[in-house]
């Protein structure tokens, strides 16, 4: 019976937009064991990707009102589910798929058996053919990198993005701390996760983190250039986080830099430009490169741009300005959509999931319980 429970909520994480994808070694099950009691994994089957009080879902689950918050109280503090907390409204409750979301929440209880088990996953977990189709992260270059004359979009540039932002916190980078854990780790700095608005406040009552203000997090992206990392918020106009990430450790980029054609792959409108006539081949661009887009041959730079994801780490730092970032042409741009409902949405559409009638099958299903429940 209890087995039953985890391959059951394997499925259920599974109708998500990311996916839980079966393995033969069933070390998905052995993940979801790690992570939920039996009892949190049944109630977990009862949430939806609508937010909902938790009447709501105490009835689906048969439950007191009561038993069902402080359970539901309980997994969201331990990164399960997702809880929003509205000031004089009760909390809704909702699913949180597995990436992003139930692993990264996991950064205050990683254990070693966890991170093997998740290392073991991670090639059956992440299709890059997929995320090409609907990536859950895109790539946006470091400020430095893009010149005051380009043409560039206010969701394209990570300044404008925070700018607009109220609610700031800076947690530790999941990726560099996992590897850390296993002995692996590199030593770019830890504290370089950026999350905005309901994201913030989720970690915040987690006691995740730390808040920090609009300038403190212009900081942090300037030492994400600095330290040569590529920043990857989601994939959306609506910003809710920014990846400061290494290719030594995050485990999107570790995947993108095994495809052959990485620039195919990412989500970006920019690639690098190269002036071969004013280069000195000093190499600073090969060792900032991620995607190993850059090689030194015979005192001179050979850029391969089927690997280039148009970070703009190369740019920032280039002595002779030889390197450029350009936009690319718009039909090798991809769409991005408006708002992380939206992402997802289209990220389950490409894995032959949430379509018109599961969509509205969903929404009729909530909206009756809500009704019924007292």
């Amino acid at each position: 019976m209890t087995e039953d429970i985890y391959h059951k909520l394997a499925h259920h994480l599974d109708e998500l937009p990311a996916g839980f994808p079966a393995t033969e070694s069933g070390v998905e099950i052995r993940i979801l064991k790690r992570l939920f009691t039996p009892e949190e994994a049944e109630l977990a089957l009862h949430t939806s990707l609508i937010p909902e009080e938790a009447r709501v879902i105490a009835r689906r689950a048969k439950l007191s009102k009561e038993e069902a918050e402080e359970r539901l109280r309980e997994m969201a503090q331990k990164g399960l589910i997702l809880s929003i907390d509205l000031p004089k409204r009760p909390a809704l409750y909702m699913a949180a798929q597995y990436v992003v979301g139930i692993w990264e929440y996991q950064v205050d209880r990683l254990t070693e058996g966890l991170v093997r088990d998740m290392n073991e996953y991670l090639p059956s977990f992440v299709d890059m053919d997929t995320w090409q189709k609907a990536p859950q992260l895109r790539t946006i270059p470091v400020g430095r990198s893009l010149e005051a004359s380009m043409e560039v979009m206010s969701y394209e540039t990570a300044e404008d993005l925070v700018r607009s932002q109220r609610k700031i916190r800076v947690l530790p980078c999941i990726c560099r701390k996992e590897h850390t854990m296993m002995g692996e780790g590199c030593e770019k700095p830890e504290e370089s996760c950026l999350v905005f608005g309901t994201g913030a406040y989720y970690y915040e009552k987690r006691g995740i983190g730390r808040d920090i203000d609009v300038e403190e997090c212009l900081e942090v992206l300037k030492q994400a250039d600095k330290e040569g990392l590529v920043l990857q918020p989601n994939n959306a106009k609506k910003l809710s986080n920014i990846c400061c990430c290494c290719g030594c450790c995050c485990q999107i980029l570790i995947h993108m830099k095994k495809h052959p054609k990485p620039a195919e792959v990412v989500s970006s409108p920019f690639i690098v430009a190269y002036d071969a006539e004013t280069c000195e081949a000093c190499g600073v661009c090969v060792d900032r490169c991620q995607m190993d887009a850059m090689t030194m041959k015979e005192e001179e730079v050979e850029i391969d741009m089927d690997r280039c994801i148009g970070c703009g780490l190369c740019v920032s730092t280039c002595p002779t300005k030889s390197l450029t970032l350009e936009r690319k042409p718009e039909k090798a741009q991809h769409y991005i959509p408006d708002d992380l409902m939206e992402s997802h949405i289209r990220l389950g559409q490409a894995r032959g999931k949430l379509g018109r009638g599961t969509m509205m099958k969903m929404s009729l299903k909530s909206k009756w319980d809500r009704f019924l429940a007292k």
